[in-house]
């Protein structure tokens, strides 16, 4: 059986729209209620009336299913008090186990969440030209510093890096023109599609100081008691918990960042050993770190995968990258497959009612008449089909080459 072909879509609003999923050929949805304030109770109503929305189209009479399911929601968010450990935290957390009972009563089987302070996925630059036109995401070490330093001005943010990376985001900001400096305040901090929220430089300023005296061992323990308290209500609902890694995979604004590397990964499963404290393995964000062998990881940690994005990076020498197409860059696409079709034939033979695992293309880039169109960052449909095609198509090549059956 073939990994599980799912699309992030951003709801009623978002550009590319449910029937031109379908025709993309994939089944499955992965989406949110973005419309619930961060920590508040997502109804069970409001989870239904959404699923109805996403597997029945009601425009028709008499209607007709769509050919999709709501597989994955992503994200949940976790409140920021739970995050920091403050004393309000058990009741979010009381908030956040009736989230999970009603995705379990609706029959929504995996739940993404992240564990990043602050700042959710991040990225410089929102349409970086590749040599052929098309779009492409991008984190620019250079400019990120220079907003750390110049625009945001966070205190004692100099003692982080290096007295070269400070003259070359000297000469960077110096470079830039009001318009491109403002852009770049709001690409790091006006919140990115499926982010928890976007703030003023004020506002940003105050969230970090209260990261100030978390250490990210004090960061680590506070996401294992988060876990110990969700994961039974977990595998009572039935629901798969999938922890999305840090985006990028290292510190941003003197954050603690705890999910970040494969021994941050096996410390998370470790907490309670079950299937539904799992991992979503996003390769394009693990890959943007050298020392991560994705294969490897797939491999070490594959019964705990529930959920993939598939995405490759181009790493450069300053720490900078840039989103690459889907079987180029520095992400060993070919043998992050194989790993993952050899966990599902484990599942197989183990009879897991998960051996399907859902994947999705992750940030396309823009191309074609989608650079004329308004589109979500990253998730413009044609740059996502080109994605998934590519990812579909390297599946079926290895599965009929006979690799993983040797």
């Amino acid at each position: 059986m073939g990994m599980e072909q799912t699309w992030r879509w951003y709801g009623p609003s978002d550009p590319v729209t449910l029937a031109d999923i379908r025709q993309a050929g994939a089944t499955g949805i992965v989406t949110a209620l973005h419309e619930v304030p961060i920590g508040e109770i997502w109804t069970e109503e409001a989870i239904l009336e959404r699923k109805r929305h996403i597997e029945w189209d009601d425009s028709v009479n008499p209607c007709k299913p769509r050919g999709l399911k709501w597989t994955v929601i992503e994200s949940i968010p976790v409140h920021e008090d739970i995050k920091q450990g403050k004393p309000s935290r058990n009741a979010w957390i009381e908030k956040y186990k009736q989230s999970i009972r009603n995705a379990g009563k609706a029959g929504i089987p995996v739940v993404t969440y992240n564990w990043m302070p602050v700042v959710d996925w991040t990225r410089t630059n929102l349409e970086m030209e590749l040599e052929d036109g098309a779009k492409a995401l991008q984190f620019n070490m250079s400019e990120y510093i220079a907003f750390d330093l110049y625009i945001l001005r966070r205190k004692n943010a100099e003692k982080g890096y290096t007295g070269e990376q400070i003259k070359a985001a000297k000469r960077t900001f110096e470079s830039m023109s009001s318009e491109r400096r403002y852009i770049l305040q709001n690409n790091i901090i006006a919140g990115l599609p499926g982010g928890q929220e976007g703030y003023s430089i004020d506002d940003f300023r105050k969230r970090l100081e209260e990261y100030d005296v978390i250490t990210p061992e004090v960061y680590r323990e506070n996401l294992a008691y988060f876990l110990k308290q969700v994961v039974p209500v977990a595998i009572e609902s039935g629901v798969r918990l999938a922890i999305h890694p840090d985006d990028p995979p290292i510190s941003l604004f003197g954050l603690p960042r705890v999910v970040s590397t494969e021994s941050d990964l096996q410390y998370i499963v470790n907490v309670v050993d079950s299937i539904y404290n799992g991992l979503c393995v996003c390769t394009g964000s693990l890959g943007v770190r050298p020392d991560n062998d994705l294969p490897g990881i797939v491999e070490r940690l594959g019964d705990k995968i529930n959920f993939l994005h598939l995405r490759s990076t181009q790493r450069s020498i300053d720490g900078s990258f840039h989103e690459a197409s889907h079987l180029r860059g520095d992400v060993d696409m070919y043998n992050v497959i194989v790993a993952v079709l050899k966990e599902q034939k484990k599942r197989h033979a183990a009879n897991r009612q998960d051996e399907a695992i859902p994947m999705r293309a992750d940030h396309g880039h823009t191309i074609l008449d989608d650079l004329e169109k308004k589109t979500n960052p990253g998730y413009s449909a044609i740059g996502l089909l080109r994605g998934m095609a590519e990812l579909r198509g390297l599946e079926l090549g290895i599965e009929k080459s006979g690799v993983v059956y040797k």
